[in-house]
């Protein structure tokens, strides 16, 4: 059995954000090698965060944005399971964050599943009819990447957050994911409303 300092136990804690007892027993199953208890930390907080899926989010926030000009308005609800949580900068970063984004993108649904049957029947539509000239092989391909890249446009989870310096290109899901991680809750994106002059 590998002996695991105080140091390095800090350390994997200030580069993970996990509990110390965490990072001990990572760092002793992965023999005292910082990376491989990055791994194995990473796998077991996927592992929780599956857990913590099925807890109830009852606490959290509302975020309103008004965009310069008076001409767009956003509300969006963001909920976690504690107000320890709910009062957290990283996890109110993130609702204001999403407020922005649905102000610059104007997604319709916050998953697929909230996409309303007739917009994803519609695209469909109209993605078959432009595939049509293709060869017969390549249609469905074809079809369905157009379908593909429409969703990642229209669903908030799946956009790219807007500000991809900042995230890496990450997307709304991934981000949620990792905050969920961090703050060790089910963070759940409920709903938002965007308004805009004469829309």
């Amino acid at each position: 059995m590998t002996e695991v300092g105080a140091k390095e136990v800090k350390a994997l804690r200030d580069r993970t954000g996990a509990g110390m007892l965490a990072c001990r027993d990572a760092l002793v199953e992965a023999d005292g090698e910082i990376e491989r208890a990055v791994e194995i930390l990473r796998t077991r907080g996927e592992a929780q965060a599956a857990k913590r899926a099925g807890a109830q989010a009852r606490e959290g926030a509302v975020q309103a944005y008004v965009h310069a000009g008076n001409k767009i308005g956003v509300l969006v609800e963001v909920n976690c399971q504690t107000d320890f949580v709910a009062r957290n900068e990283k996890f109110l970063e993130f609702v204001r964050e999403l407020a922005l984004q649905v102000a610059a993108t104007a997604p319709l649904a916050v998953t697929e599943e909230d996409l309303p049957v007739h917009e994803r029947e519609h695209e469909q539509r109209v993605a078959t009819q432009q595939a049509a000239d293709r060869p017969e092989n390549v249609r469905d391909r074809i079809v369905s990447g157009k379908l593909d890249k429409w969703l990642d446009e229209v669903v908030l989870m799946r956009q790219k957050h807007v500000n991809q310096d900042k995230h890496d290109g990450k997307t709304i899901e991934e981000l949620r994911a990792t905050l969920a991680t961090e703050t060790r809750e089910n963070i759940v994106v409920r709903r938002f409303a965007r308004f805009a002059v004469g829309g």
